[in-house]
């Protein structure tokens, strides 16, 4: 099987000026995934090791010094060491004063510790500056890049209310809602029980006037789900429309024919016909 190697994998964001050194404390996989990414960002590297010799699986190009050694090569010191194994950093105190500490740490449990880890490595170095960062980036994440789920997106200065189709899916659920609501409301005053209770007047308003504006939001709810793909060619496979589409045709042109007939010059005449009127014959 071949072997596939991290440092093959380069980051657009290469510069090719020099870079500033970076000094990493800690060889263990949040230390050598930081000081990768970091190469191929074209900083230069120098690990800080209490076992120089016997450090391995480090990314190519990066040096390997003791903690001593690695610290006089960077002003920028990032300690990627778990907060048991800060004793070594009081031997060091003189050589660290005026540097920049970086804190990577987490504590494994709530409230494990009076202070932060951040505050007590101010304790421990008063001469450094001691900052905290990369702390909710984890070695897996920093191993995967690209290939993970978090990637690097574009920044495009567009309108989001012209580029973006969020819209339709508020107007699908909001659609959905109103019209289940009354579609529900309908259900129960065609109870017995309901329709009893209330006068014709009543029971014709929600029977008809309700009932045709739920079916309204419920059909501008299947169209809206179809959004754009409505009418694309793209989805027509084997020539026949899909399922919601084929359901829209009934509804559709009921809504069509209730629009033709409530028509002032229609509706005037269908009124005074169920009011008793009748047209008059020419000849008697």
């Amino acid at each position: 099987m071949e072997k596939t190697s991290t440092d093959t994998l380069p980051l657009t964001m290469i510069s090719s000026g020099k870079q500033e050194t970076i000094c990493i404390f800690g060889t263990g996989d949040f230390g050598r995934s930081l000081g990768l990414k970091m190469l191929q960002c074209g900083y230069s590297i120098v690990f800080g090791s209490r076992n120089p010799g016997m450090s391995g699986l480090l990314p190519s190009g990066a040096e390997v010094l003791s903690y001593s050694e690695a610290a006089q090569k960077s002003d920028i010191i990032i300690l990627t060491v778990h907060r048991e194994h800060y004793d070594f950093l009081t031997h060091l105190t003189e050589g660290l004063n005026g540097k920049i500490m970086v804190d990577v740490s987490n504590n494994l449990k709530i409230n494990q510790y009076p202070e932060s880890n951040a505050e007590y490595l101010d304790q421990l170095l008063p001469g450094a500056h001691v900052v905290k960062a990369f702390n909710t980036i984890s070695a897996w994440a920093l191993q995967s890049g690209a290939l993970d789920a978090s990637r690097q997106a574009t920044t495009k200065k567009e309108n989001p209310f012209i580029t973006s189709t969020a819209w339709l899916s508020d107007s699908y659920l909001a659609l959905g809602i109103l019209g289940f609501f009354l579609f529900v409301l309908l259900g129960i005053t065609s109870l017995p029980s309901v329709s009893n209770a209330v006068n014709w007047r009543e029971f014709r308003f929600v029977q008809s006037k309700l009932g045709f504006l739920t079916l309204i939001l419920c059909t501008a709810h299947t169209l809206v789900y179809g959004g754009r793909r409505f009418l694309s060619s793209s989805i027509l496979r084997w020539y026949l429309p899909p399922a919601y589409i084929i359901a829209l045709i009934i509804p559709c042109t009921l809504l069509v024919v209730k629009f033709i007939l409530i028509l002032p010059c229609i509706d005037k005449t269908l009124t005074r016909i169920r009011q008793g009127w009748e047209r008059n014959p020419k000849f008697l």
